[in-house]
């Protein structure tokens, strides 16, 4: 899949209405310039802890295929009802 088309399919779950679990968050750590780290969240239901697993690159991983491409596949695997975003970058802790 093409870096446009990952990104799309990402922003398309993004803008839908919030249907309740299970839950994706995505969060980009870096700098303004360069988010270099992604973090995506699982929560399946209402109270359980939420499951993260975090990517790294050597670049932008806004702008890699390979990384968007795997958030949509997560995205899609997990059956989300509800996805979320933050554009914001974060300074990495």
């Amino acid at each position: 899949m093409n870096l446009d088309k990952a990104r799309s399919r990402i922003a398309k779950q993004v803008k839908k209405v919030s249907k309740g679990y299970p839950q994706i968050a995505i969060k980009y750590f870096g700098t303004a310039d360069c988010a270099t780290q992604v973090m995506v969240e699982f929560i399946e239901e209402e109270g359980a802890q939420p499951q993260s697993q975090t990517f790294e690159g050597t670049t932008d991983v806004r702008k890699d295929e390979v990384i968007q491409t795997t958030l949509v596949k997560i995205i899609e695997r997990a059956n989300a009802n509800t996805v979320t975003e933050v554009t914001d970058v974060a300074p990495i802790a």
